[in-house]
């Protein structure tokens, strides 16, 4: 490989900084949100193709949106997990096991969600010095 090319590739190391529209664009809120957008519209599916008698053209619109977010969802979460944005579990559950139904990337989303908030209430409520004297 040329020197250009090598620097051009520096940027994409796992666990760099990720450029800043990615940065600003991709949070685990929003790809929370996307993933239970996906599990309604997966969930829309499976009860016309099974529930409904599979009506068309519903049926197809949300095939084919349930196959487009999934392999969207897939390659953002790599990219996210990349730039460690979301854990790499996260990541793989919504690629692989998304496939199959995204509640299992949903439902990933709410447990990373509740594993960051109790870790942001837990540096909260560490006592500073002054008060662990003042209680002894």
């Amino acid at each position: 490989m040329a020197s250009a090319d090598l620097k051009s590739l520096e940027g994409l190391r796992a666990g760099s900084a990720p450029p800043a529209l990615f940065a600003r664009t991709i949070t685990l809120g929003r790809l929370e949100a996307i993933s239970f957008l996906h599990s309604c519209i997966y969930l829309g599916l499976l009860v016309c193709a099974f529930i409904l008698a599979n009506p068309q053209p519903v049926t197809t619109v949300l095939g084919f949106g349930h196959g487009l977010l999934w392999i969207a969802m897939s390659l953002v979460c790599i990219g996210a997990a990349r730039y460690r944005i979301i854990p790499w579990w996260l990541a793989v559950c919504v690629a692989v096991l998304g496939g199959i139904g995204p509640f299992f990337g949903t439902g990933g989303f709410v447990i990373e969600s509740r594993r960051r908030a109790a870790a942001t209430a837990g540096s909260l409520n560490q006592s500073s010095p002054e008060s662990d004297h003042a209680d002894r």
